[in-house]
Protein backbone atom coordinates (compact mmCIF):
# COMPACT_ATOMS: atom_id res chain seq x y z
CA UNK A 1 0.00 0.00 0.00
CA UNK A 2 1.26 3.47 -0.89
CA UNK A 3 0.15 6.46 1.18
CA UNK A 4 0.92 10.05 0.21
CA UNK A 5 0.07 13.12 2.29
CA UNK A 6 -0.14 16.51 0.58
CA UNK A 7 -0.59 20.06 1.77
CA UNK A 8 -3.76 20.57 3.74
CA UNK A 9 -5.95 17.76 4.96
CA UNK A 10 -5.63 15.57 1.91
CA UNK A 11 -4.31 12.10 1.24
CA UNK A 12 -3.85 9.61 -1.59
CA UNK A 13 -3.79 5.85 -1.02
CA UNK A 14 -3.05 3.14 -3.56
CA UNK A 15 -3.68 -0.48 -2.58
CA UNK A 16 -2.92 -3.37 -4.94
CA UNK A 17 -3.38 -7.06 -4.19
CA UNK A 18 -3.95 -10.17 -6.28
CA UNK A 19 -7.68 -9.53 -5.81
CA UNK A 20 -8.07 -5.81 -6.47
CA UNK A 21 -6.46 -2.50 -7.37
CA UNK A 22 -7.67 0.60 -5.54
CA UNK A 23 -6.90 4.31 -5.70
CA UNK A 24 -8.46 6.69 -3.18
CA UNK A 25 -7.87 10.45 -2.96
CA UNK A 26 -9.66 12.62 -0.40
CA UNK A 27 -9.79 16.23 0.72
CA UNK A 28 -11.44 16.69 4.11
CA UNK A 29 -12.02 20.39 3.45
CA UNK A 30 -13.88 19.98 0.20
CA UNK A 31 -17.43 20.53 -0.96
CA UNK A 32 -18.53 16.93 -1.53
CA UNK A 33 -17.36 16.62 -5.13
CA UNK A 34 -16.67 13.04 -6.16
CA UNK A 35 -15.50 10.80 -8.98
CA UNK A 36 -16.39 7.24 -8.04
CA UNK A 37 -15.84 4.08 -10.09
CA UNK A 38 -15.61 0.77 -8.22
CA UNK A 39 -17.23 -1.53 -10.83
CA UNK A 40 -19.94 -2.21 -8.20
CA UNK A 41 -22.84 0.12 -9.14
CA UNK A 42 -24.64 0.23 -5.79
CA UNK A 43 -21.32 0.82 -3.98
CA UNK A 44 -20.65 3.71 -6.34
CA UNK A 45 -24.03 5.11 -5.29
CA UNK A 46 -23.20 4.75 -1.58
CA UNK A 47 -19.72 6.31 -1.87
CA UNK A 48 -21.12 9.19 -3.92
CA UNK A 49 -23.63 9.81 -1.13
CA UNK A 50 -20.85 9.55 1.45
CA UNK A 51 -18.85 12.24 -0.33
CA UNK A 52 -21.83 14.51 -0.93
CA UNK A 53 -23.10 14.50 2.65
CA UNK A 54 -19.72 14.52 4.41
CA UNK A 55 -18.44 17.36 2.17
CA UNK A 56 -15.30 15.30 1.65
CA UNK A 57 -14.01 15.56 -1.92
CA UNK A 58 -13.32 12.01 -3.04
CA UNK A 59 -11.84 10.20 -6.01
CA UNK A 60 -12.16 6.41 -5.96
CA UNK A 61 -11.04 4.12 -8.76
CA UNK A 62 -11.28 0.41 -8.01
CA UNK A 63 -11.42 -2.81 -9.95
CA UNK A 64 -10.94 -6.42 -9.02
CA UNK A 65 -12.14 -9.99 -9.28
CA UNK A 66 -15.83 -9.11 -9.28
CA UNK A 67 -16.45 -12.11 -11.55
CA UNK A 68 -15.87 -14.15 -8.38
CA UNK A 69 -17.59 -11.82 -5.91
CA UNK A 70 -17.67 -8.08 -5.28
CA UNK A 71 -16.54 -8.64 -1.68
CA UNK A 72 -12.81 -8.14 -2.29
CA UNK A 73 -13.20 -4.91 -4.24
CA UNK A 74 -15.69 -3.48 -1.75
CA UNK A 75 -13.55 -4.37 1.27
CA UNK A 76 -10.26 -3.16 -0.21
CA UNK A 77 -11.84 0.14 -1.22
CA UNK A 78 -13.11 0.63 2.35
CA UNK A 79 -9.65 -0.21 3.72
CA UNK A 80 -8.04 2.37 1.42
CA UNK A 81 -10.62 5.00 2.34
CA UNK A 82 -9.99 4.36 6.04
CA UNK A 83 -6.23 4.70 5.55
CA UNK A 84 -6.71 7.94 3.62
CA UNK A 85 -9.00 9.34 6.29
CA UNK A 86 -6.49 8.57 9.05
CA UNK A 87 -3.63 10.15 7.12
CA UNK A 88 -5.60 13.24 6.08
CA UNK A 89 -6.57 13.92 9.70
CA UNK A 90 -2.89 14.28 10.60
CA UNK A 91 -2.39 15.18 14.25
CA UNK A 92 -6.16 15.78 14.65
CA UNK A 93 -5.43 19.13 16.28
CA UNK A 94 -8.34 21.55 16.27
CA UNK A 95 -11.06 19.14 15.18
CA UNK A 96 -14.45 18.71 16.82
CA UNK A 97 -13.66 14.99 17.25
CA UNK A 98 -17.26 13.87 17.90
CA UNK A 99 -20.11 13.83 15.40
CA UNK A 100 -23.65 12.50 15.48
CA UNK A 101 -26.46 12.37 12.92
CA UNK A 102 -29.85 10.77 12.49
CA UNK A 103 -30.94 10.58 8.86
CA UNK A 104 -34.23 9.40 7.30
CA UNK A 105 -34.77 7.92 3.88
CA UNK A 106 -38.50 7.42 3.41
CA UNK A 107 -39.42 4.61 5.83
CA UNK A 108 -35.80 4.02 6.90
CA UNK A 109 -34.12 5.90 9.74
CA UNK A 110 -30.48 5.53 10.76
CA UNK A 111 -28.31 7.01 13.49
CA UNK A 112 -24.52 7.28 13.42
CA UNK A 113 -22.07 8.53 16.03
CA UNK A 114 -18.37 9.07 15.28
CA UNK A 115 -15.45 9.59 17.65
CA UNK A 116 -12.08 10.33 16.03
CA UNK A 117 -10.55 8.52 18.97
CA UNK A 118 -7.48 6.72 17.65
CA UNK A 119 -9.09 3.53 18.97
CA UNK A 120 -10.90 1.51 16.28
CA UNK A 121 -14.28 0.13 17.31
CA UNK A 122 -17.58 -0.57 15.55
CA UNK A 123 -21.00 -1.13 17.03
CA UNK A 124 -23.57 -1.91 14.35
CA UNK A 125 -27.15 -3.02 14.84
CA UNK A 126 -30.83 -2.73 14.18
CA UNK A 127 -31.04 -4.20 10.69
CA UNK A 128 -34.00 -6.53 10.16
CA UNK A 129 -33.40 -10.26 9.86
CA UNK A 130 -32.50 -11.18 6.30
CA UNK A 131 -31.04 -7.80 5.34
CA UNK A 132 -27.60 -9.37 5.15
CA UNK A 133 -28.73 -11.73 2.37
CA UNK A 134 -30.28 -9.20 -0.01
CA UNK A 135 -28.46 -8.53 -3.28
CA UNK A 136 -29.00 -4.78 -3.52
CA UNK A 137 -28.77 -3.66 -7.11
CA UNK A 138 -27.98 -7.25 -8.06
CA UNK A 139 -24.39 -7.10 -6.76
CA UNK A 140 -24.00 -5.56 -3.31
CA UNK A 141 -24.87 -8.09 -0.59
CA UNK A 142 -26.53 -6.50 2.44
CA UNK A 143 -23.90 -7.91 4.80
CA UNK A 144 -21.32 -5.69 3.10
CA UNK A 145 -22.77 -2.56 4.73
CA UNK A 146 -21.47 -3.62 8.13
CA UNK A 147 -18.25 -4.90 6.57
CA UNK A 148 -17.54 -1.52 4.97
CA UNK A 149 -18.03 0.26 8.29
CA UNK A 150 -15.76 -2.31 10.03
CA UNK A 151 -12.96 -1.75 7.52
CA UNK A 152 -13.24 2.04 7.69
CA UNK A 153 -13.33 2.12 11.50
CA UNK A 154 -10.34 -0.21 11.80
CA UNK A 155 -8.11 1.53 9.28
CA UNK A 156 -9.14 5.11 10.11
CA UNK A 157 -8.81 4.28 13.82
CA UNK A 158 -12.18 5.73 14.72
CA UNK A 159 -14.99 4.63 16.99
CA UNK A 160 -18.22 4.27 15.04
CA UNK A 161 -21.73 3.39 16.21
CA UNK A 162 -24.35 2.86 13.50
CA UNK A 163 -27.90 1.88 14.42
CA UNK A 164 -30.84 1.36 12.11
CA UNK A 165 -33.90 2.68 13.91
CA UNK A 166 -36.48 1.78 11.24
CA UNK A 167 -36.57 0.41 7.73
CA UNK A 168 -38.13 -2.06 5.32
CA UNK A 169 -36.60 -1.58 1.86
CA UNK A 170 -33.04 -3.04 1.65
CA UNK A 171 -31.80 -0.16 -0.54
CA UNK A 172 -33.17 2.47 1.85
CA UNK A 173 -31.78 0.62 4.88
CA UNK A 174 -28.24 0.67 3.50
CA UNK A 175 -28.40 4.19 2.10
CA UNK A 176 -29.77 5.75 5.30
CA UNK A 177 -26.82 4.26 7.19
CA UNK A 178 -24.23 5.59 4.73
CA UNK A 179 -25.81 9.05 4.82
CA UNK A 180 -25.96 9.09 8.61
CA UNK A 181 -22.30 8.08 8.75
CA UNK A 182 -21.46 10.83 6.25
CA UNK A 183 -23.17 13.55 8.29
CA UNK A 184 -21.62 12.35 11.55
CA UNK A 185 -18.18 12.17 9.94
CA UNK A 186 -18.59 15.68 8.54
CA UNK A 187 -19.18 17.04 12.04
CA UNK A 188 -16.36 15.04 13.63
CA UNK A 189 -13.60 16.08 11.21
CA UNK A 190 -14.60 19.75 11.05
CA UNK A 191 -12.29 22.35 12.52
CA UNK A 192 -13.58 23.95 15.71
CA UNK A 193 -12.14 27.45 16.22
CA UNK A 194 -12.54 27.10 19.98
CA UNK A 195 -10.42 23.95 20.19
CA UNK A 196 -6.74 24.51 20.90
CA UNK A 197 -4.50 21.56 20.12
CA UNK A 198 -5.61 17.95 20.46
CA UNK A 199 -9.18 17.50 21.73
CA UNK A 200 -8.28 14.96 24.41
CA UNK A 201 -7.30 15.14 28.07
CA UNK A 202 -4.52 12.68 27.20
CA UNK A 203 -3.02 15.11 24.70
CA UNK A 204 -3.10 12.54 21.90
CA UNK A 205 -5.64 10.77 19.72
Amino acid sequence: MTVEIFAGRTARVERTTSESSVLVEINLDGTGESEISTSVPFYDHMLTALAKHSLIDMTVKSFGDTHIDVHHTVEDTAIAFGEALREALGTKAGIRRFGEATVPLDEALANAVVDISGRPFLVHGGEPAGQEYHRIGGHFTGSLTRHVFEAIALHAQICLHVTLLAGRDPHHIAEAQFKAFARALRAAVEADPRVKGIPSTKGAL
